[in-house]
C-alpha cells in the first residue's frame, strides 16, 4: 500500500496484479511524510538499489498497542503494523479519516480470474514436483485461494476506489494514472517477484472446460463487474 500526501493518491495492493512492482515504482515519488508498507526483503533490496525510499510512516503509535502488542514488542521486538502489505480500502478509510480518503484518488488493479488462479498456483508451487492444475483448482479453491481481491477494494458491497485498472493493461493504465495525478513520470515496473510460471499458453489452453467452470463459478461476481470472458 502506497500513500502520498504530495500527489494525494491512494494505492491499495490486490492480490497477483503486479502489485509489488507498482509499489516500488510509486515509492519514486513519495516524500518523508508518507506511508510505504514493507515487501519481502528481496524485494526491499530490489527498491534500496533503485534509490527509491522504503517502509515508513506504517507503524502503530504506541498509544494504539493493546497489552498483547505491547507484550510482543517487549518479548520479540515485533512491532504492531498500522498499515500493512494487503490492508483492505475499509481500514484505510478508518486510519486516515474521512477527508483525506474522500480526496485522494484511490485505485488498484484487477486481473482475469483464470489467469490469476494459474499464477496464483505456480506461486504456490515453486518445483516440478507439484501437484496437477486440475487438482490444485478442485480441491483448494474453496479455501483461502478462494479470496477475491473485492474484499480489498469494496466497502460494504461497493467500490470504493476510484479506478479499478486492469492487469491486462498495465503499461497504458499507468500511463493514464501518471497524467490524472500529474506525476513528473510515469512509473517505471521493475522486476520484482520472478514468476515461477513456465506454461506461458492462454488458460484456455491449460485450463480444462471443468477448470474454468469452477473458476466462473467462484468469482462470477468480479467475471461480471469487469466484463471477464
Amino acid at each position: 500500500m502506497i500513500l502520498s500526501h504530495q500527489y494525494q493518491f491512494i494505492f491499495i495492493k490486490t492480490r497477483k496484479t503486479a502489485g509489488t512492482s507498482i509499489e516500488i515504482a510509486l515509492s519514486k515519488f513519495c516524500g518523508e511524510k508518507d506511508i510505504i508498507t514493507p515487501i519481502s526483503p528481496a524485494d526491499e533490496e530490489k527498491r534500496k538499489e533503485l534509490g527509491y525510499r522504503g517502509p515508513q510512516n506504517y507503524l502503530a503509535p504506541f498509544t494504539g498497542y493493546s497489552i498483547k502488542d505491547a507484550a510482543k514488542w517487549a518479548l520479540h521486538g515485533k512491532k504492531k503494523k498500522r498499515f500493512y502489505n494487503h490492508i483492505p480500502a475499509s481500514e484505510i478509510r478508518k486510519l486516515v479519516g474521512d477527508p483525506i480518503w474522500d480526496k485522494y484518488y484511490k485505485f488498484c488493479f484487477e486481473r482475469n480470474p483464470w489467469e490469476r488462479i494459474i499464477s496464483t498456483y505456480f506461486w504456490r508451487y515453486k518445483t516440478e514436483d507439484r501437484p496437477s492444475i486440475s487438482d490444485f483448482i478442485q480441491t483448494e479453491l474453496d479455501n483461502p485461494l478462494r479470496k477475491s481481491n473485492l474484499d480489498l477494494m469494496m466497502i460494504e458491497g461497493q467500490i470504493a476506489v476510484d479506478r479499478v485498472c486492469r492487469y491486462e493493461n498495465l503499461t497504458r493504465e499507468l500511463e493514464e494514472i501518471s497524467a490524472i495525478l500529474k506525476l513528473p513520470e510515469v512509473p517505471q515496473l521493475p522486476q520484482a517477484k520472478v514468476s515461477f510460471r513456465k506454461d506461458k499458453r492462454s488458460y484456455r489452453e491449460i485450463l480444462s472446460q471443468e477448470d474454468q467452470d469452477k473458476i466462473r463459478a467462484v468469482f462470477q461476481t468480479e467475471i461480471d463487474l469487469f466484463g471477464y470472458e
